[in-house]
Formats: C-alpha cells, structure tokens, sequence
C-alpha cells in the first residue's frame, strides 16, 4: 500500500492522501461505487463484489479490500464491470424475497435502489425455493431471513461495535445464513434491543417492530385519552425524514400530532430534568457514604440490560431513577390523570423515541401503575415520520405549535440528553447550582461532549475532585467496566449509552445514521441548548412544583416508590439442553451454560476441559456432558449444573479443580436427570 502518490481513475489523476483502499479514493474522486457490505465505521468484508473495478495489473478486484498503489490506472464504469454488478443484483434478487410493495422498507432499501440505479429490468433466476418464517418474538425487533442478503453489516456491527456476537453467518455455501447462536429466537438470546444491526441492514431483513396501528387505534378510541412524549434527539433527526435535514422540528412535531388527533403533546424533557434533580441527589447521598461508587446512569435501556445479563454484580452501582420515559409514563398515570379525572387505563401514554429498546422497557412488568402499563407505546422517529405520511400531512408546511402545559416545559440540560455526555453534563449544572447558590451562571462542560467512545474529565464538588467517565457504544462500555475492575481506573459516576453517539445515533433514527449524522444532529442540540432560557433543572419552574405538590420535595419516600425502580440479574437464553456428547444410558449429567455471557467467559473451553479430563481418567463412556440454555446465577463465571447441583465461577482455568472435586466423585452414581 502507498500512503502517498499519485493514481488514474477513469482518466482522472487523484492523490492518495493516506486512503485505505481504492473505494475511498474512487468516492473522493466522485464517483459513488455502488457496495452492500462496506460500511466506513466496520471492519472490511468484501463479499458482495458490487465494488468490482478494473486496474492495469490486477485486473477485476474489489474496491473496497484493494489498497491503493502510486501509478495504478483503475477503471470503475467498463462493460465487464456493468455486466458483473447488474448479475450480482440479479443473483441477489434470485434469493431475495421480492414482495416490495409491502415491505417495511420499500422505496429505502439499497437492493431495490441499486436494481433501479443499474437498470434491472429483469431476474434471470428463479425465486427462493420456500419460505422461512419471520422471527417476532422480540419486543423491538423483526427478523425475516428471506430478505437477508448475506452482507454482514448487523454480524459486524453487533460484534465490532457492540460487543454483543449476537448475529453470525452459520452453514456454507447455498445454505449460508446469518442467525443467533444455534439459531434461537431473538427473545432467547441476549440481545439487548439496542437496535443498531437495524440501522444499517440496508434491506428489510431486520426491521424495528412497529406499533402504529396499535398508536391508530388509540388515536380513534374515545374512551382514551392519548398523551405523547417527544425525546430531544427526535427533534433534531425527524426533519431528515423529509428533506429538512438535522435541524429543529419540534413545533412541527406538535403541530402535526395535533393534526392526527392526539390529546396532549407533553415534553420528554419535563422528566429528563426531574431525572436529573432525583439522580444528581442519589449521588451526593452516596458520596457523602462513599458506597456504591461509581454510580451508572440509568436513562439507557440496552445499557440496563446488558447490566443485567453481563454485569449484574454492578446493579447496586447503577442509579435507582427510573429513565426519562419512564417518569414520564408514571407522572402521567399516578398524577396527572387524577388532574383530568381520568382513571390509570383510560390515559394512553405513547413516547417518540430515536431508541429501540424504549419499546422493551416500556414493557417490562415493574413499570405499570394499578395493573395499566405506564407507557403503553414506543414508536421511533422513523415510525412518527409514517404516521404522518399516512395521514397525508405536509409536515413541511406546518405553523410551529408549542407543547401542553404544565409537563411541556423543559431546560437545556433536559435537551442536552439526547447526545452523548449530556446527562453527566445535565448533573454537572445541577449540582453547580446547588452547591454554588443563586449567584452560579451557565455552566457548559465542554470536556464530556463530543463523539469519542470514551472521554474522562474531572470536577470539584464540595472541596472533593471528583472523577467522571462518560463512555458511548456497548463494546466501549465493556472496555471501561474491564479498566474499572482491574483497578486501571477509578471513577465516581458514569454515564453509558448503548449507541454510538448517545440517542442521536439511536436505533430509530433515520437511515443515514453514521458519525457525520450523529455529529450534525448533537450539534443542533447544543445550538438549541445555548439559546434555551432555561440552562439548570433547578431553573425550571414546573418540575419543582411537580416535585412540591406530588411528591412533598425531592428524594424522598414519595418520589423513590413513583420514578425509581430496581433491577435483578436477567435471564439471558431460555430453551433445551444443547447435547454436546450424547451418553443417554449413562447416570451422571454434567450442563454447562453456553449463555452469551458465560459463552464470553470461556463456556466451550470448559467442556473442552471436561471432555479430555473424562477421557484421559477412562470414565467417557460414564458421562454425559450436555450444553444447555441457561443457568442463570453467570455474574461470576461459567455456571455448570452437576447433579441438580448449580457450580458458579468455573472458568478454563479452574476446569480441572471442578471437575476432580464435583464431578468424579459423583461418576457411578445415581443421578437426577435436568
């Protein structure tokens, strides 16, 4: 590879300026190489050869996994590669389920544009030979593997940037697939809805799962009364939606609701400040104990269950207050529906998130209010754009209207939530003015903004420096939890958000949802925050009355039973025992977990470890050794279940010890079958 010199592309002299590989120049020069499986912020894969160019000495090669040589003549638009990239459509089309009418995606989706792009007129080959079934069991997600066209991007992305590995390609050629491990439901996996492997699947084989028909059918019910609630990261993305780009919509949002019949359009951001007032003295109580440091965010529903099925040891680190939404869903169920006479059910609280786990929170059983669920509907950016599209709205010709009162009143720091550093900046203000006093002015902490993974910074409260971490993407988020347990770094609070960027980058966003858009729509934030009259959560008058009249103040007994919860270590893969060596006739049965997380810890190694031990004593024939879906209590290490018997902690290393101490000793004799 050449880091500098000079090339030819279709006659073109172009500079090499460091680039990677051949696409990157190919793009600055002009030219938009059509590809399916590069993604810019992903590890390169080269399989779906859209990318093909001819050069001077290599002949046909792939753009995208070609490094770029000083003197190379590359040509991308020639009758081979023409013929090639339309066969490469067509073969995809063979496998592709073609019901493009009714597809979520139709009229957005990169195979269907890129037919129409390279003029294919017609398919060659037959259809898929049947059928598979879609996968709805998510809360938040909808797998249909017969529009799957095998790039990878949701299998680099879950892996490389989350961490996760909840999707990979299984089997070989004709039959390859990408699926879950050993092909479980997504409700089976441990898959935190962060929904990231949907925002850049570029057909319709991962689709969020919509509820506006269940939203319709609120709308036109009139015995229900329907609130909504708008995040501050949908207000700078829904533009985008209709050719406004990254800019401030808000009052066209409410504008268009109230067009659609809704009753009340209320502010997430109401409940983003009493999050911040609720979480900002949970972390001065716990400082003043010096207990349960440092305190986690709580605002991030895929970081909560990720907390929960990876790191349950740290739930008492994590702060109690419910998210933003969730307060939002309570406040309006417990409080405000008594304002309008109104009984728990007949309010139906619908939130618009940029997120895709909102829609699993929403329904997890500890957020209901006397049986009715406090948020009864998620619908994502993308959702609420439809909505108004179905409804034949001219949401660019729409008079700006404001939000109800009184929960439609919200800060900057509110506002600042929706990017990445904005809650830590939001307790920041808040503690600033608590501690400082009236006198305290704006206050910007400007070194926990931005798009990096990780940023540290460090702050004076009380006389006392203390250490902040603000950490964004799960696979970031893993690196941070590695560092703060091996004692690499010590910190006193950390905020967390799943996505790449915070909520701008959220799953729900609109489809160009690269760092470029991430960085433009936080940008609109902190423009909107630096020309809000309202800077501190202190300084907003509404929340405070909330607090004085619903609650009796703040952090008190009232507030910790309406808008704060606990969490528990989660199950992560329910379903039947996976046999790895089938001794059906023999008593003693060893399970080990193969669970994602106890996966991660070195469940194969384990039985591995078994395995050779049983043969190397001569007792092979007198164990079965199965692998099953799970064993819950895997906070620590493997977990193996030996005669009814639940081992916690085994890793690779300990194996051994395990298996000469538990298991054994135990072969002969009589057992209790799983």
């Amino acid at each position: 590879m050449s880091s500098n010199g000079k090339l030819t592309i279709d006659g073109l002299e172009i500079e090499i300026r460091g680039e990677k590989n051949l696409l990157e120049l190919i793009r600055r020069a002009g030219i938009n190489l059509p590809t399916f499986c590069y993604h810019s912020e992903l590890s390169v894969y080269g399989a779906c050869r859209l990318c093909l160019v001819e050069t001077d000495k290599m002949g046909l090669v792939a753009a995208c996994s070609t490094p770029p040589q000083e003197g190379m003549i590359v040509k991308t638009n020639t009758l081979r590669t023409r013929r090639l990239r339309k066969m490469v459509i067509e073969l995809l089309l063979a496998n592709h389920e073609r019901e493009c009418t009714t597809c979520s995606r139709s009229g957005r989706c990169k195979l269907q544009l890129l037919a129409q792009q390279l003029g294919v007129k017609e398919v060659r080959f037959g259809k898929r030979d049947k059928k598979l079934p879609l996968d709805l069991t998510s809360p938040a997600i909808v797998k249909d593997p017969n529009k799957c066209i095998l790039c990878g991007d949701c299998v680099r992305m879950c892996k490389e940037v989350q961490g996760l590995g909840i999707w990979d390609f299984a089997h070989r050629g004709s039959k390859t697939v990408v699926t879950t491990a050993f092909n479980k439901e997504l409700s089976d996996v441990a898959c935190v809805n962060c929904g990231q492997c949907v925002s850049v699947c570029p057909t319709g084989a991962l689709t969020v799962k919509s509820e506006i028909d269940k939203v319709w059918n609120a709308i036109h019910n009139p015995d229900q009364t329907v609130v909504v609630q708008i995040a501050p990261a949908v207000r700078v993305a829904l533009g985008e939606e209709f050719g406004l780009g990254a800019e401030d919509v808000t009052g066209k949002i409410v504008a268009g609701l109230k067009l659609i019949g809704v009753d009340r359009v209320f502010d997430t951001l109401f409940a983003a400040d009493m999050t911040t007032i609720e979480e900002s003295n949970e972390f001065l109580e716990r400082l003043a104990k010096n207990e349960n440091l440092p305190i986690f965010t709580s605002c991030c529903p895929g970081w909560i269950k990720y907390c929960e099925q990876f790191h349950a040891e740290l739930l008492p680190n994590v702060s109690s207050c419910r998210s933003p939404q969730q307060m939002f869903g309570s406040v309006v169920k417990k409080y405000y529906a008594k304002k309008l006479d109104k009984r728990p059910e007949e309010m139906f609280v619908v939130s618009i998130m940029p997120c895709v786990a909102k829609k699993f929170e929403a329904q997890r059983p500890e957020f209901t209010t006397e049986g009715a669920p406090d948020v009864d509907a998620v619908l994502t950016t993308v959702e609420i754009a439809r909505m108004f599209k179905e409804a034949s709205i001219d949401f660019t010709a729409l008079a700006n209207k404001a939000f109800d009162n009184p929960l439609g009143v919200g800060s900057g720091a509110a506002l600042i939530f929706g990017a990445s550093g904005g809650v830590m900046e939001s307790v920041v203000r808040y503690v600033a003015g608590l501690t400082g006093g009236d006198e305290v002015g704006r206050i910007d902490f400007l070194p926990v903004r931005g798009m990096e993974g990780i940023k540290t910074a460090s702050v004076e409260v009380n006389g006392r420096a203390l250490q902040l971490a603000v950490v964004n993407g799960l696979g970031n988020t893993e690196k941070l939890i590695s560092m703060i347990k091996s004692g690499e770094a010590t910190f006193d609070a950390v905020e967390v958000m799943s996505c790449p960027g915070g909520c701008v980058g959220g799953g729900g966003q609109p489809d160009i949802n690269d760092t470029v858009a991430r960085t433009r729509r936080a940008g609109e934030i902190y423009e909107m925050d630096r020309v809000q009259q309202l800077h501190k959560p202190q300084d907003n008058y509404f929340v405070g009355k909330a607090f004085e009249e619903w609650f009796g103040g703040v952090n008190n007994q009232e507030t910790h039973h309406a808008i704060h919860t606990t969490y528990v270590p989660r199950r992560r893969i329910n379903g039947k025992p996976f046999i790895v060596n089938d001794s059906r006739s023999q008593p003693l049965r060893v399970s080990v977990c193969l669970g994602t997380g106890c996966y991660l810890r070195g469940a194969y190694d384990v039985i591995k470890e078994f395995n050779d031990l049983a043969e190397n004593q001569g007792i092979a024939g007198q164990l079965e050794l199965n692998g099953t879906f799970c064993l819950e209590k895997c906070d620590n290490g493997v977990s193996v279940n030996i005669n009814d018997e639940i081992i916690t902690g085994v890793s690779p290393e300990n194996a051994g010890e395990v298996f000469k101490n538990k298991i054994s000793p135990l072969v002969g004799k009589t057992s209790t079958k799983l």
